[in-house]
């Protein structure tokens, strides 16, 4: 094309001629923008790598924390009589050695919030089982049988379908926006039912049946969980976006999420504790995953209002992971409480500590204990000390 001062300048109809002619105007540069949206694309890509590596490092942190935190308990059950309940536990430093990994993975969970979406990061949590099983069967001599190894094989298959078509997450640009999704009537209601049930279960069923059925404390855990998981996801959005320069902590709502967090965080440990004092660690690591899975997974859908994805291939593979999950969790479950030899509780071990520390038990390198006739001669005890 020519350039304008090689044209007429002094001439004016020529000088608009020339700049209406469809040579001059400068074609759209497609090739930039494909670049442009090559490098947007490349970047969530990106974000989603990062949340997936932390994810599966949380997973390893938290699995491993699971079992050191039930020695922690059984130490505090052979020392100072812990028996399921009060926070003997506290004494313990292996307690708090299991405490501390379960915290930076949490720490690392939460970053993986800010990165990826939670139908992705929550689900890999069965990771944590599969690491929890096998560290179990070395250090709490729970044995792993063949049952046991074929859920873990399809673990890890589900695991894999879940990696390759969760659905990428959500662009959120402010902390608002992910208020503005709290407050829908969906997810209102879900937080109200969450808490009445929650409340129901603390203050009525659990100091009934909260020793024999494992479900009730890990319903706690699930349900309260699931508000946990959507307060991670806002703090961590919140710190990601700081990070980047939007600093989020000029608005109250950023707060307001943290609070909800430490609230919530605070109860499901609690109550995760309780039960990793009454129940073997296999099983109350594959039962909070189903429960906690699940009622995360619900919150995320009525928090977004939907799956960030219309593609039916990409759903039905990501379901297809969440069943082989829950498959292999169930199959592990099985493996652990089919055993003749299953690992003592908590309490039992308690009922043990009480009988050596008044000199009736013989055999104090014996792994296991007659537990009927423990609680017969704990009874016969206590009559004896009344009578006197």
């Amino acid at each position: 094309p020519r350039r304008l001062s090689e044209t007429n300048s002094t001439s004016p109809a020529g000088a608009l001629g020339h700049l209406a002619s469809p040579t001059h105007i400068n074609p759209p540069n497609y090739f930039l923008q494909v670049q442009c949206l090559t490098a947007l694309v490349s970047m969530g890509a990106h974000d989603k790598f990062i949340g997936l590596a932390l994810a599966v490092l949380a997973s390893l942190a938290i699995g491993s924390s699971y079992v050191i935190t039930k020695k922690g308990l059984v130490q505090a059950a052979e020392k100072y009589g812990f028996s399921g309940e009060g926070f003997e536990y506290l004494r313990s430093p292996l307690w708090w050695c299991g405490m501390t990994i379960l915290i930076s993975g949490e720490l690392m969970n939460t970053a993986a919030y800010a990165f990826a979406p939670a139908v992705l990061v929550t689900p890999l949590g069965a990771l944590s089982v599969l690491i929890s099983a096998l560290m179990g069967a070395y250090f709490l001599n729970e044995n792993i049988q063949v049952l046991g190894k074929l859920g873990a094989a399809i673990c890890l298959l589900g695991s894999v379908l879940l990696v390759l078509h969760a659905p990428g997450d959500r662009d959120i640009q402010t902390i608002e926006e992910i208020l503005h999704l709290a407050i829908q009537p969906g997810f209102l209601i879900y937080c109200t039912l969450v808490t009445v049930f929650a409340s129901y279960m603390i203050y009525k069923v659990a100091p009934r049946l909260g020793r024999t059925n494992p479900l009730v404390y890990l319903s706690i855990c699930s349900t309260v969980g699931s508000i946990s998981v959507m307060s991670v996801k806002a703090f961590g959005i919140a710190i990601k976006l700081t990070f980047a320069g939007d600093n989020q902590f000029t608005h109250a709502s950023t707060y307001v999420f943290s609070l909800v967090l430490v609230v919530t965080t605070l109860t499901q440990m609690n109550y995760l504790n309780k039960a990793m004092g009454e129940f073997p660690a296999s099983l109350v690591n594959a039962m909070y995953y189903v429960g906690f899975t699940t009622c995360t997974l619900t919150a995320s859908i009525i928090f977004y209002q939907g799956l960030n994805t219309s593609d039916w291939t990409s759903i039905t593979s990501m379901m297809c992971g969440f069943l082989l999950n829950f498959i292999g969790i169930s199959l592990l479950t099985l493996s652990k409480t089919g055993q003749e030899a299953r690992p003592e509780s908590v309490r039992a071990l308690s009922l043990r500590s009480f009988d050596l520390s008044h000199g009736r038990y013989d055999h104090v390198r014996t792994s296991s204990v007659d537990v009927p006739h423990a609680l017969e001669r704990r009874s016969s005890g206590l009559d004896a000390a009344e009578r006197q």
